[in-house]
């Protein structure tokens, strides 16, 4: 397959997936290696499609639906789960997480998280990478842009947040 033909296919599969596409998935299906597809992806990005890269792969940045809001909470990453479900179960979409290094600024990571099933995919790959939480590049400190179908919700998921001792003012 040619380079451009398979630049056009991964944004048609990832555009038309109701989910995300791991890179691992996508080179599977068009037959190259996953570093080709990262590849890939990064010339389709700096040509302007608005991919982003999730943790369960790559999606379509579409506008979110709702009111957002962005909270301050602080925790352990042993907490992590428990706060992300606490967020989900009350109505809320998880869009991303962000953190104030002292370095760096701003750093950003998409989440796109919104069930249980999202979380629980999430914290498998946390754990099967051993990988870091942003947070704990902050003392645990960090902040989260979250979607809600009304402020009512979202005023209830901060009240949970700071019941469960996560909300930081």
């Amino acid at each position: 397959m040619m380079k451009m033909d398979r630049k056009q296919k991964v944004i048609e599969r990832i555009t038309q997936s109701e989910k995300p596409l791991s890179a691992s998935a996508l080179a599977k299906e068009l037959g190259v290696s996953r570093q080709i597809i990262v590849g890939d992806v990064a010339l389709l990005r700096a040509s302007g499609h608005k991919i982003i890269a999730t943790p369960r792969g790559y999606v379509i940045d579409q506008p979110s639906l709702g009111i957002s809001k962005t909270i301050a909470v602080k925790h352990d990453d042993k907490d992590m789960e428990k706060e992300l479900n606490l967020i989900i179960d009350m109505g809320g979409y998880i869009e991303n997480v962000i953190v104030e290094h002292p370095v760096y600024g701003e750093i950003k990571g998409n989440m796109k998280l919104k069930s249980r099933y999202d979380i629980l995919k999430f914290m498998e790959k946390v754990n099967n990478y051993d990988a870091t939480s942003l947070s704990s590049l902050t003392g645990g400190v960090h902040l989260h842009t979250i979607y809600a179908d009304s402020t009512e919700i979202l005023d209830r998921i901060e009240e949970a947040l700071k019941e469960n001792g996560f909300l930081l003012k």
